[in-house]
Parts: C-alpha cells; sequence; structure tokens
C-alpha cells in the first residue's frame, strides 16, 4: 500500500549513499511484481545480431537490452511483446559493432542529420524547467497562429481574386451581346 514515510526515507538515503536498501516483506512485494536482467555490451550486440538475422528486424542497443533481459528471463513467447524505445539509426555507430552493412535509414530519419541543433539551458529547478517550457509552448502557439493568420489572409486573397476574374469575366460576356 501507499506508505509516503518509507518512501521519503528510501529516497533520503538513496540521495546520500547513491545506493537503495530494501529488505524482508516489501522486497518480496516488489519480486512479485518485478523482474530485472542485464545485458553487457557483448550480450546487447549479440542480441542486435540475432534478431536482425533469424528476424529481419534492427533493434537499437537500448532495446536490444529488453529483449535480451525477456529471454534471460524465460519471458518469451508468443504473446510478449517488447517495445522499442528507438530507432537503430540514432546508434549507427554502436549497432554497425554488431550488424556490418545496415539497413536503409528511412528518408524522413536521414534528413534529421542535417538539420540544425537546438537547446537550452536551464536551472536544475523545477519551477524554472516549468516556465521554461510553457514560454516556448506559447511562443510556438503565436507562431502558429502567426502563420494561420498569414494562411487564412491568402486564401481570403486568391478568393477575392477569384471572385474578380469572375466578375470581370460577366462584364466582358455581356458586354459582347
Amino acid at each position: 500500500g501507499d506508505d509516503s514515510s518509507t518512501l521519503a526515507s528510501w529516497m533520503s538515503a538513496f540521495e546520500s549513499t547513491g545506493k537503495l536498501l530494501i529488505t524482508g516483506k516489501k522486497l518480496n512485494e516488489a519480486r512479485a511484481d518485478f523482474k530485472s536482467a542485464k545485458a553487457d555490451t557483448a550480450e546487447t550486440l549479440e542480441t542486435i545480431k540475432k534478431y536482425h538475422a533469424n528476424e529481419d528486424y534492427m533493434l537499437c542497443p537500448h532495446s536490444a537490452v529488453g529483449v535480451s533481459a525477456v529471454h534471460q528471463l524465460n519471458m518469451a513467447n508468443s504473446a510478449t511483446v517488447c517495445l522499442a524505445t528507438a530507432h537503430f539509426a540514432k546508434f549507427g555507430d554502436a549497432c554497425s559493432r554488431a550488424v556490418f552493412t545496415l539497413p536503409e535509414i528511412p528518408k524522413e530519419l536521414s534528413q534529421l542529420w542535417s538539420l540544425e541543433t537546438r537547446s537550452s539551458n536551464c536551472s536544475n529547478d523545477a519551477k524554472v524547467v516549468q516556465k521554461f517550457t510553457e514560454r516556448k509552448i506559447e511562443e510556438r502557439m503565436e507562431k502558429h497562429k502567426q502563420r494561420d493568420e498569414k494562411k487564412k489572409m491568402i486564401t481570403n486573397l486568391l478568393l477575392v481574386s477569384a471572385a474578380v476574374g469572375v466578375v470581370a469575366m460577366i462584364v466582358s460576356a455581356s458586354k459582347r451581346r
């Protein structure tokens, strides 16, 4: 159940020691709900290689650790679903250590490599990050609003131009009669 004081003491201990020690009933409850495994670099690369060769699927290194864990825990079956965490192209250098010729990268993804990288620094303060995020969202919303207003104005100008053209054709046709 909910035990905020225990959780607070665990978090405090973890902050000061970098370790989390859970024992007794709480540990047994956690073990009933969670399983864990690990994969070192060699195991990760082997999983990438195996899935590429056997399943024609290219795993990213993080996804390969999860897939490896499922196999280590004997949990792989026809109902098992492993969600990939990223596209392999994000980790091309690592994946090329497992698979000599990497599959083709989708055009939409390969275009990202030529785009400008944007980054912003914020102090390690939740309120500062929240305000920064809110400001960025507001800026984007304003930019989209301005863009939408421009589109609307252009559409209106085109409609007016078309209407003027139709009127000119009608006037011209009536003068010929």
